[in-house]
């Protein structure tokens, strides 16, 4: 079995101690390497999806709607001279629409057409417009050459237990007597619908611990409750082999922890129904939102995550599946740079041949607020990347997913895990041009908004029950106009809620003075009026005896 990263050099002891689980630890060299330049990194947000198609990496799942640039939102990676430039790529004619989904649950489908020998299985996550989708998706290359790659996408009909839209969840296809299934398990969703208040609108909840069975073939799906899996997970990790699946870490945001779970699914496909059964193991480990990359046929690196709501886990393992059996071991960590260590969040996706790409959040006082500094992690050995030529250098970063939810870091979780990296040797033409796109980054929610402003990215965590990732902002009306931290002009959610349905000019705390519209008006004494004078009353006419004669004989 080859070493999981590389060899040892001779000499070089392991100073980590065992922190985690009393686990040994396994050799291994890995580097981080800064990408010097990157186009374009204010779509690269948490959340974001990595698809590796014949040694080429796209990137899905961008912020915000795509634009005319780019249309489908799918992106080429173009890794050359230090540099990581996005290249738009295309849909062939009879795809589907397929939204910018983040932290959707996406895994690699081995098919059986010349072109569809190596699909993406997508499921779920979120929209722009923070929307949750229970929609599936099968993506699969058609067509590349230098210039472009066409994708063709198509939407999938299930029938039966069909999983509610949820995001933070994680699919697996495992392989059983000749046949395939996909597997889902985990996930948050919106509190049902009947439940949801203006204030609490954006609240989430686990998922219940149910699993998923999904037939491709017959377009069908079956869920099955097992009496193993009691609390709801989301942000865990699923690594598959054959008919089985392992399921590490993960958070519960019923019970607000990260329990040391690991469980074992087991898939027995007959010609009859399925089987499916559950494990519950020893030695799991205690994280949420971390990212693995496969480093061999059976072996697999752990990287990145938190261990509590304020603690990223610095920590590195190597997790080997072998002879119906998982082992855990921890293993020698890069040197984590400065910037790393500090950072309040981060996030990041698998590339594929055990590189992964990281992000942790950009100095705040930069021009563009939501641009990040990217690392790529190589876990494997110097002599096994020479063989790979993965090439790499970035610049920025962040993480954490869910905003809205209790946790600050679930927004910056990432578990996609099923990808390939390689060299890159596309032409430079047709990368995408952010110039061509409208400037939503020019108010910026990391501006020092005012005086007594105390928002910062680093330490920002939501206040109101409807903000996200981002803090909730309010444009002040005094002169040509600015925007304001709503927090930081103490303003209370129900008032936050009036501004933003009313049609009314606000004004900040430092321009208040000039607020007449929502001031209430000094009282004015009234005028006096002069007394109108009463109209005269018209006398009633007086009807003689031969005028009432006349009068009857005339009407009759």
């Amino acid at each position: 079995m080859t070493g999981c990263g590389g060899k040892r050099k001779q000499g070089k002891s392991l100073k980590r101690k065992d922190t985690n689980h009393n686990m040994t630890q396994s050799p291994g060299v890995m580097s981080l390497q800064m990408v010097s330049s990157i186009s374009n990194s204010s779509l690269i947000q948490p959340g974001f999806s990595l698809l590796n198609f014949d040694g080429h990496v796209f990137f899905f799942g961008q912020k915000g709607w795509p634009k005319r640039s780019c249309p489908t939102g799918v992106f080429l990676l173009d890794i050359k001279q230090n540099e990581l430039k996005m290249k738009p790529a295309i849909f062939s004619k009879d795809s589907c629409y397929l939204p910018p989904l983040r932290y959707p649950a996406v895994c690699t489908l081995r098919g059986n057409a010349e072109f569809d020998k190596y699909q993406y299985i997508i499921h779920g996550g979120k929209t722009p417009n923070n929307d949750l989708s229970d929609k599936i998706y099968i993506m699969s290359l058609i067509s590349k050459n230098s210039k472009k790659a066409t994708f063709r996408c198509i939407e999938k009909d299930l029938a039966g237990d069909v999983p509610e839209a949820r995001y933070g969840h994680t699919i697996n296809v495992v392989h059983s007597r000749g046949k395939s299934m996909s597997v889902i398990f985990g996930g948050r969703s919106y509190i049902p619908l009947g439940q949801r208040t203006t204030e609490k609108w954006n609240s989430v909840v686990d998922c219940l611990p149910s699993v998923f069975l999904l037939d491709f073939e017959f377009g069908c799906c079956t869920s099955y409750i097992l009496p193993e899996l009691q609390d709801g997970l989301s942000f865990h990790v699923s690594v598959a082999r054959n008919d089985t699946i392992y399921i590490l870490g993960g958070h519960s945001l019923q019970n607000n922890i990260r329990a040391p779970s690991l469980y074992k699914l087991k898939v027995d496909l007959p010609l009859g129904s399925p089987a499916v059964t559950c494990t519950v193991l020893p030695g799991g480990i205690s994280v949420s939102s971390a990212v693995v990359t496969q480093i061999g046929d059976t072996e697999f690196v752990l990287v990145g995550g938190y261990q509590s709501d304020n603690q990223k886990r610095l920590v590195c393992n190597t997790i080997v599946l072998e002879d119906n059996k998982i082992e855990i071991v921890e293993r020698e960590s890069p040197h984590w740079t400065p910037d790393i260590k500090h950072c309040r969040m981060w996030f990041g996706c698998d590339m594929g041949k055990g590189s992964v790409l990281l992000g942790i959040p950009g100095d705040n006082k930069q021009m563009i607020s939501d641009a990040n500094y990217f690392y790529i992690l190589r876990c494997r050995g110097a002599e096994e990347d020479e063989e790979e030529e993965l090439t790499a250098q970035t610049c920025s970063q962040t993480s954490a997913e869910d905003p809205g939810d209790s946790t600050p870091f679930e927004d910056s979780e990432e578990f996609c895990f099923s990808a390939e990296a390689n060299s890159f040797d596309v032409d430079d033409i047709d990368t995408y041009n952010e110039d061509d796109e409208e400037d939503e980054s020019e108010t910026g929610y990391w501006i020092t908004c005012s005086a007594s402003c105390n928002v910062d990215i680093n330490t920002w965590v939501p206040f109101y029950s409807t903000e996200l990732n981002k803090p909730a902002m309010i444009l002040c009306s005094s002169g040509d106009g600015h925007w304001v931290h709503a927090q930081c002009m103490d303003l209370s959610e129900t008032m936050l809620l009036r501004l933003s349905e009313a049609n009314v000019k606000y004004f900040c705390n430092e321009h208040v003075h000039l607020n007449k519209g929502l001031q209430t008006p000094k009282k004015v004494g009234q005028l006096k009026k002069q007394p109108m004078k009463p109209l005269r009353k018209k006398k009633a006419m007086k009807l003689t005896p031969v005028k009432k004669s006349f009068l009857r004989r005339l009407f009759e």
